[in-house]
């Protein structure tokens, strides 16, 4: 159970089955090609759902996963130094995080791949965070539709030539939908609401049957 407020800023619990974490830790991992030489450094905390990337999905691949400390996450010369004393290959971390360590002089750490989301990434600091690594991804789900639901590849031209950055597509078992306020599809390029569907969708809100019913609505 992951507890989550969204945008009304009530917690709600969120129950979220094994199936559901497998999906999207298979999924990622065929995107992301994760093998057993790929080193973790896992820094978000397990109150967020998140963190179930960095720590299942090394188990998963026989990868390695590293364990930042909280006070390492809010310490730019911290993480730096974690990331080159481990050779760190993957990261995911919210745009707060990658901004703290770009404004504190980070310039890149070669062959890391940069996981981002949790955040809107703009546009100019996708720019800056695809220089001097590997690759960048954008990521993108709800807590109630299981960790991420959609992966966006970065590279820097595009950072410097979009305003805003896509979500991507979804990734494996997934659907999205744009719908209007009747609940159906909109045309290319109107503007919508985002459903989530797929394997990655949890069962519903704890003991909020009324809530999972309006929000958990048959496909």
């Amino acid at each position: 159970i992951i507890y989550t407020s969204g945008s009304t800023g009530t917690p709600k619990g969120v129950m979220v089955e094994h199936a559901n974490v497998l999906n999207c830790l298979y999924g990622l991992s065929d995107i992301l090609r994760i093998t057993e030489q790929d080193v973790f450094l896992a820094t978000t905390s397990i109150a967020f759902d998140i963190a179930g990337l960095e720590l299942y999905l090394p188990w998963c691949t026989g990868a390695t996963v590293v364990l930042a400390s909280r006070k390492d996450v809010a310490d730019a010369a911290a993480l730096h130094h974690l990331l080159d004393h481990h050779n760190i290959s993957m990261m995911q971390a919210t745009p707060a995080t990658w901004r703290l360590l770009l404004d504190a002089g980070w310039q890149g750490t070669l062959g890391l791949n940069v996981l981002c989301g949790g955040e809107a990434l703009a546009a100019s600091q996708a720019s800056r965070l695809s220089r001097g690594v590997g690759s960048l991804r954008n990521l993108y789900g709800p807590t109630e539709t299981t960790i991420w639901s959609s992966s966006f590849f970065i590279d820097a031209k595009l950072g410097e030539s979009h305003q805003n950055i896509p979500i991507g597509r979804p990734i494996a078992n997934t659907r999205v939908y744009l719908l209007d306020d009747a609940g159906a599809p909109v045309p290319f390029g109107a503007v919508g609401e985002l459903y989530i569907g797929g394997a990655g969708v949890a069962r519903g809100y704890l003991n909020r049957p009324a809530l999972t019913a309006e929000r958990f609505i048959a496909s």
